[in-house]
């Protein structure tokens, strides 16, 4: 008798190898006694499609990141509501029937939040205008918060992420504001601008804010982060966002729930060794 393959899956994207999605999901694998395999796997833009009709039956799912959340809602057979609205999915899952796509970034940042800052908040303010900032304004929207301002080094390209923000059931009032025309007025802000980009003079016009959720975890602490912990200001980071999405997508991979405690703590001694 032919011995069945260990489920597989992967985090794909370009660059992918500074990822630490597999080492989060082998501790979820691990702290459960789960056979599985998880890599990272380059794949260039415009190359999605064709490795995912390369796989065998024993690949259960894919993290997707950049550049391949659009091409991953593309080629899906079956798409959530949510990566509809956010225009890309950072999750495939193989169904019966094919490929079904999802985005576990946006309730992944509602709970990165949430776990952070309980308190209300009626304004947020989101640095940059690229996919991260559509899931993120998304999962604004989802925690009540009524007026979005997106502001962007270059306006005209952040009309993709102010369209999908602007569709959220809410209907948030969403603002475009140049990057150097922002200030800090209350709320949350969002950083999903690199660190070399938080000039000291950006960082002096938002730091009047109750929260700032720097979504990188590669570089920190960022600028931003630094100047609101000397404020006391609540820090969301960049690994709160990828543990709690990745929990998620844990399940979906999986059918049993991510344990979070031991994917964080994962992440956290990995970043610690870099």
């Amino acid at each position: 008798m032919v011995k069945a393959e260990p489920a597989r899956c992967a985090v794909v994207g370009d660059p992918v190898a500074h990822s630490l999605s597999p080492t989060l999901h082998r501790a979820g694998y691990a702290a459960l006694g789960i056979a599985a395999a998880y890599d990272a796997v380059r794949v260039p833009s415009g190359e999605l499609a064709g490795f995912v009709a390369g796989l065998g039956p024993q690949w259960r799912g894919l993290s997707v990141t950049a550049p391949l959340k659009r091409e991953a809602l593309a080629l899906a057979d079956e798409v959530s509501e949510v990566a509809r609205l956010a225009g890309g999915a950072n999750t495939l899952v193989r169904t019966v029937d094919g490929w079904f796509a999802d985005n576990t970034d946006v309730p992944g940042a509602v709970a990165a939040i949430r776990e952070r800052f309980a308190g209300p908040s009626h304004l947020a303010t989101i640095l940059g205008g690229g996919a991260t900032a559509a899931s993120v304004g998304l999962a604004l929207a989802d925690l009540g918060i009524g007026r979005i301002v997106v502001a962007a080094r270059n306006p005209d390209k952040a009309t993709e992420a102010v369209e999908a923000i602007r569709r959220h059931p809410a209907r948030p009032d969403v603002v475009v504001l140049p990057l150097d025309e922002v200030g800090g007025t209350g709320g949350v802000l969002v950083s999903t601008i690199p660190a070399a980009a938080q000039t000291p003079d950006l960082v002096a016009r938002v730091q009047s804010v109750d929260v700032v959720f720097e979504v990188t975890y590669n570089e920190w602490p960022t600028p931003l982060v630094a100047a609101a912990l000397r404020a006391g200001a609540t820090v969301v980071s960049g690994l709160d966002l990828l543990v709690h999405q990745a929990v998620l997508q844990f399940g979906m991979f999986t059918g049993q729930d991510g344990p979070l405690d031991a994917m964080r703590s994962a992440g956290e001694a990995a970043l610690a060794s870099r």
